[in-house]
């Protein structure tokens, strides 16, 4: 068993440490967020390894993170993931989602019709308590795009379309990373991947999206040249 620090700390010295109340330590811990203290006598002590669990609990709080995600990303230890895979733009600000309704513009059945089809997600889903400003970009685009012509019908099925064609594409991609996928793996060598690529994480995802980007950007330049070039050729105009 691990041995106590040398100057060990009641509950009230580490939420005055950690400038929290003692009830907020004492949530976290029925939370599951935090582990308890070791008894002496009728006292539990606590030591800087709890301190640390402290900061970043507010830490990943003020990044926008659920209860939920903080327990799994420390239960785990895999708070690195946080720098990568969870890396969103930290811009400082939540919505609701009226919040997105209302700075969006959108109208508000074309904003339910895209929920269902998949395209905004409950934020509950990757792990937060509220939408964000990349949340905010994606419905204030569709509305432009509403905006701009585009059929609601249209829209909302470009939206199924997209999400159901991403989410299978990553679910292949996360199955390869986390169970070898399809691949042919020599003895050791699937394991060796896995290490690997698990203390590269924070490096791995935001290059995996630029090649996402690149692969979706010469697909649609490449699939619209081909739309076009099956299209009637006009006759020439021979009126001059």
């Amino acid at each position: 068993m691990s041995s106590l620090p040398t100057e060990p700390w009641r509950i009230d010295d580490l939420a005055h440490r950690a400038r929290v109340t003692v009830d907020t330590v004492r949530y976290y811990q029925r939370e599951g967020l935090m582990p308890d203290g070791q008894r002496a006598g009728r006292v539990k002590l606590y030591g800087p390894a709890h301190l640390e669990r402290l900061d970043r609990i507010r830490d990943l709080q003020g990044r926008g993170f659920s209860l939920a995600a903080i327990r799994a990303l420390l239960g785990t230890g895999r708070q690195h993931l946080v720098e990568g895979i969870f890396a969103d733009r930290d811009d400082g600000v939540a919505y609701s989602l009226d919040d997105l309704v209302e700075r969006s513009g959108i109208d508000p059945g074309l904003c339910a019709a895209i929920r269902a089809a998949g395209l905004l997600r409950d934020p509950t889903e990757y792990g937060r308590d509220t939408y964000d400003g990349e949340d905010l970009d994606l419905v204030q685009t569709m509305a432009e795009l509403h905006r701009m012509g585009i059929p609601t019908a249209a829209l909302v099925e470009m939206g199924r379309l997209y999400a159901e064609g991403v989410e299978a594409m990553q679910r292949a991609v996360v199955d390869l990373f986390t169970a070898g996928g399809a691949l042919e793996w020599a003895p050791g060598e699937f394991e060796e991947f896995q290490a690997a690529s698990a203390g590269s994480s924070s490096d791995i995802l935001p290059k995996a999206r630029r090649v996402v980007d690149y692969l979706h950007h010469r697909t649609i330049q490449r699939l619209t040249l081909d739309a076009i070039e099956q299209l009637p050729i006009p006759p020439p105009d021979v009126s001059d």
